[in-house]
């Protein structure tokens, strides 16, 4: 299985025999086209623009909400984590998915978490061997995210551009997290080549180089 990272929290998961899966690809419009992505299945955690959508080649399916879906032999569990805006009085909505391969891997995408979970929701998973982490916005407390890493225990924490935070906002928000978690100095990679066979056995931080389209 191969895991590329588009910025933001826009993933490519691609595995042989299975559809290619998209989540939330949220880039501006002309990017999203200038990349020319191809994805069978497309998960949205949070509110998108259907111009965007309509820049993904091969798409056959969209998920956009909490409940269990089987597509190809995936199973794909909506988790609805929305919060309540005492501020606003609005509802920040948002779905996190886990996705399960018939191979054993499970991957668990965040979205645009906006309060830490209930920790519980590590007793819906069995195991998680990649989870793709928002850094930034108003999301979690360092402590709370390491809680959060350690009840769910995934073999890889696959960080990410939180929603609401800018992108000249997330190097240091990144670096912040990093250092909170003692992981040192992480080399960037270009993907994350995930096998069931090869698996670490404590959790890795694996930093990826957001692929872009060229200027």
């Amino acid at each position: 299985m191969d895991i590329t990272y588009y910025g933001g929290s826009c993933f490519r998961i691609t595995e042989r025999g299975h559809p290619s899966v998209l989540t939330d690809p949220h880039l501006p419009a002309e990017r999203l086209a200038a990349l020319k992505l191809r994805a069978n299945l497309i998960t949205l955690s949070h509110a998108a623009d259907a111009q965007q959508l309509a820049h993904i080649r091969e798409c056959q399916y969209t998920i956009a909400g909490a409940g269990e879906y089987e597509v190809g032999q995936l199973f794909v569990t909506g988790l609805p984590l929305h919060r309540y805006a005492e501020a606003d009085a609005s509802i920040l909505h948002n779905v996190a998915y886990i996705i399960e391969y018939p191979n054993g891997l499970t991957l668990l995408h965040l979205g645009a978490l906006n309060a830490p979970p209930d920790l519980a929701i590590a007793e819906q998973l069995d195991e998680v061997h990649a989870l793709m982490l928002p850094i930034g916005g108003e999301t979690l407390s360092s402590d709370q995210m390491a809680d959060l890493i350690s009840a769910i225990e995934p073999s890889f924490v696959l960080p990410m551009r939180h929603a609401r935070l800018l992108a000249a906002e997330y190097p240091a928000a990144l670096e912040g997290f990093l250092k909170a978690m003692g992981a040192g100095e992480v080399t960037e990679q270009d993907n994350l080549r995930l096998s069931a066979t090869s698996l670490p056995e404590t959790t890795q931080i694996v930093l990826l180089r957001a692929n872009q389209p060229k200027s």
